[in-house]
């Protein structure tokens, strides 16, 4: 901690030689942290002479404010124990402006650092100044940033943002190593925020640059030394539209005219209003998916039991110990998977009960079927599930329309009747919304319709129609969002909202449609198995343990394990996609041993007592994926 500040003095000093010809010390380097704002918390190694420093500091008029603040929004693992620190007044600014002012339903960017430090400058500016930053790019164009975008459009007078890409994440044919000017995986922009005592107030001019997307590191370098000045620029004035997006190119305004499939109001007020469901929830959040997941149901048992133990042991401890303030130091990170939600339960003296019923089946990934251990503890943040997916009954008659929602892969939507995970539609960084059937009462009973009586009027008024049911309706809507004109027309607006849905030329053409996609994905396991052809090794003992399968270069190959390579896969499999894979590439990625890094857990997805289970998936996820692409095709023109 105390290196950079020498050097930043260093620095300073150096650079005032430089300039003037006469060495002076500088006398304003603080070392202190810039967000603790309530109090300045001082160690008794710090001098005097630097709490003078930092009481000075915080009485100067500042207007200039210029740094590369960190950017994570959550540690990798609540168990390395570095995670980002809680600040209760600068958080308190940032939810009450950022936060407020979202319709997004997934919030928890909002505790990255750099957000966190744009709040604070924007603030410690006053009425006039530059915040002048180099951050991650994604809060100009990610859904959840669209209120903090309002509000940095209200608080300033002009915008520059200078996108210089590299998000590995969201375009994976580039290297962070290579494309990114830091080297990391996120994208990169440098922003300038100017704020100037206009009267009256007025909203920003937002003035917008990018690089070329696949500029290597080198190439950035020498624009940035080549343009030097922000006059050098070419920069393009933007006109953010009504729902605070900035960058709309490829968006389209008719996207708007549709009927919303779910709102953020609807759902948080429980009304029977202007949206087609009622309820939606995101898939669920774990934080510890190595310990609760398993495709073994006796393996997950123990080690739940196990972790039950375990974590009622430290609860013990805690109290016993008289609840100390610094509990992350504190704790046993080696037998304990912690989450700061987990900690909160061991804070309130939460203790738990291992209950066999709660073991459910539910799908990790497309196509990907465990055993997830289901508890409002275990879990971070459970979702809605107890009221969609109570019960086996509940998973025999209802489904769930999951859809992704980000600006990082492409749209992605899979029907399931079993819980879902949060990344469950698209993989790491495609949080999963969920909108069901029906909802039930937490033992199961009371089951009610999820689809408004105003939809289905609407529905039925536009197609002058009174069989349309609530059921039609919902396969309609899966099949319309799988039409490939839809998907490419509105691919900018999925990247941003919730899909809205349009009436189409035929409404019961696409809800037989959706009624055959809907029974193709979640009755997968029931689907006819393709027939591969096998190529059996004869040097190899019988064997059909999987320990991770691969394609052949051409695709056409399958190569199960040293004994067995299946053959004869058609090409067209390779359509259906999910995110950026194919239905086939999600088996392949998810049916491998695989051991978690950090505590060694194995998850082993062969059955001892069904050893050709996954032969078998395979052919049927080929089938399936074959069947969806062919309905695909013979979708009426949607419009």
């Amino acid at each position: 901690m105390l290196l950079p500040y020498y050097i930043a003095s260093m620095n300073i000093e150096h650079e005032y030689y430089e300039v003037t010809g006469k060495y002076d010390p500088f006398s304003g380097i603080c070392l202190v942290d810039t967000f603790d704002l309530a109090k300045v918390k001082q160690l008794s190694f710090f001098t005097k002479e630097n709490t003078a420093r930092v009481k000075r500091q915080q009485t100067t008029p500042i207007f200039v404010v210029i740094g590369n603040p960190p950017y994570n929004a959550g540690q990798v693992n609540e168990n390395d124990n570095n995670k980002n620190r809680k600040y209760e007044e600068i958080d308190k600014r940032v939810f009450q402006t950022y936060g407020k002012d979202s319709k997004a339903t997934l919030l928890r960017k909002l505790n990255d650092p750099y957000v966190k430090a744009i709040r604070w400058a924007s603030d410690r500016i006053g009425d006039e100044g530059i915040v002048a930053f180099v951050t991650n790019n994604s809060f100009v164009n990610e859904i959840t940033f669209d209120g903090m975008r309002k509000c940095l459009q209200q608080d300033f007078d002009s915008i520059h943002i200078l996108d210089l890409g590299g998000n590995v994440r969201k375009n994976p044919k580039l290297s962070g190593t290579t494309h990114n000017v830091f080297g990391i995986q996120v994208g990169v922009s440098i922003n300038l925020f100017v704020k100037t005592k206009s009267e009256p107030p007025k909203k920003a001019n937002i003035y917008y640059a990018r690089v070329d997307e696949f500029w290597r590191k080198a190439q950035k370098y020498d624009f940035l030394n080549e343009k030097g000045y922000i006059d050098n620029i070419v920069w393009q004035e933007i006109s953010p539209d009504s729902k605070q997006n900035w960058l709309t190119a490829g968006m389209d305004n008719s996207f708007d005219s549709f009927v919303p499939i779910g709102t953020k109001e609807a759902k948080s007020e429980g009304l029977d209003s202007a949206t087609i469901f009622k309820t939606f929830s995101l898939g669920v959040s774990t934080n510890r998916d190595s310990v609760v997941y398993d495709f073994n149901r006796q393996t997950l048992e123990k080690r739940i039991e196990q972790s039950c133990d375990d974590y009622n042991t430290e609860v013990l401890r805690y109290q016993q110990k008289g609840k100390p303030v610094d509990i992350d130091n504190f704790l046993d990170y080696r037998h304990v998977k912690w989450s700061s939600t987990l900690k909160n339960h061991l804070k309130s003296g939460t203790l738990v009960e291992f209950n066999p019923s709660k073991i459910r089946e539910a799908f990790y990934r497309p196509f990907t079927r465990m055993f997830l251990y289901y508890d409002h503890v275990l879990n971070d943040r459970p979702g809605l599930f107890r009221q969609i997916f109570p019960d086996y009954n509940a998973e025999t008659e209802n489904q769930a329309i999951c859809v992704n929602q980000t600006a990082e892969k492409p749209f992605a939507c899979i029907s399931v009747s079993a819980i879902p995970n949060l990344v469950f539609c698209g993989g790491f960084g495609a949080a999963t919304q969920c909108f069901p059937l029906y909802t039930y009462a937490e033992d199961g009973t009371n089951r009610k319709e999820n689809i408004t009586d105003w939809a289905l009027a609407q529905f039925q008024e536009h197609y002058k129609d009174n069989h349309i049911s609530k059921l039609d309706i919902f396969h309609y809507i899966y099949a319309v969002l799988h039409h490939p004109q839809y998907r490419e027309k509105y691919a900018a607006n999925l990247k941003r909202q919730l899909p809205r849905i349009p009436f189409a030329t035929n409404f019961w053409e696409f809800a037989k449609a959706g009624k055959q996609f809907a029974e193709l994905h979640v009755n997968y396991e029931n689907q006819t198995e393709f027939p591969l052809t096998w190529l059996e090794n004869k040097d190899a003992k019988v064997n059909y343990h999987v320990e991770r399968m691969t394609l052949s270069k051409d695709k056409t190959l399958f190569v199960y394990n040293d004994f067995l390579t299946l053959g004869g896969i058609p090409p067209e499999v390779f359509e259906y996609r999910l995110g950026n894979r194919s239905a086939l590439d999600w088996v392949i990625d998810q049916y491998q041993v695989s051991t978690d890094k950090r505590s060694g857990i194995v998850n082993d997805p062969n059955k001892i007592d069904d050893p050709q289970y996954i032969i078998r998936l395979i052919g049927k996820v080929i089938t399936v994926s074959l069947n969806t692409a062919k309905i695909v095709k013979s979708l009426p023109t949607l419009f």
